[in-house]
């Protein structure tokens, strides 16, 4: 089933899960929900200290294994590429740990796109081992840790 606008605003749940509407796209939702989080970022940050951004990624990731589960049984498919809740999450968690820069924020949206498609070991385990809403959310968080981790190693080599 592919969600309509309908199904978007049927349920809270499918709003959020569906990335307020991005994961909707016809082509690339997961890399359009990226997108979202990428645009979304900086006003969902500047209200907040980082104690506060850091419970509300938390809280988000709770809150995306609950919807992610709903709304992909609703969609009769655990994982429906278009929830894109689990991509925004992970990458607002990757933006918060990335140099304020286009240049550093670019390579961070490539190499989690990379990491989320590719699903290099332990992703693509999680991905398909690990069921429901948390299973959703986890792969994603892992995709976060490398790009995190690509990220580091490159900052280091590229230090003076």
């Amino acid at each position: 089933m592919r969600p309509t606008v309908r199904f978007l605003f049927a349920k809270p749940a499918h709003f959020i899960a569906l990335g307020f509407g991005s994961g909707l796209s016809p082509k690339a939702p997961g890399t359009a929900g990226t997108l979202a989080a990428w645009v979304l970022f900086p006003y969902l940050l500047a209200p907040l200290g980082n104690t506060e951004f850091l419970v509300f990624v938390l809280s988000g990731f709770v809150l995306g294994v609950i919807v992610s589960d709903r709304t992909g049984r609703a969609l009769g498919v655990s994982d429906h590429g278009a929830i894109v809740w689990d991509e925004m999450v992970p990458f607002w968690l990757v933006l918060y740990f990335t140099p304020d820069t286009l240049a550093w924020q670019g390579a961070a949206f490539v190499l989690f796109r990379f990491f989320d498609i590719v699903k290099p070991q332990p992703i693509k385990w999680a991905d398909s081992k690990v069921k429901g809403g948390f299973g959703v959310m986890l792969d994603d968080v892992i995709a976060a840790g490398y790009t995190l981790l690509v990220l580091a190693l490159a900052a280091r080599a590229l230090a003076p």
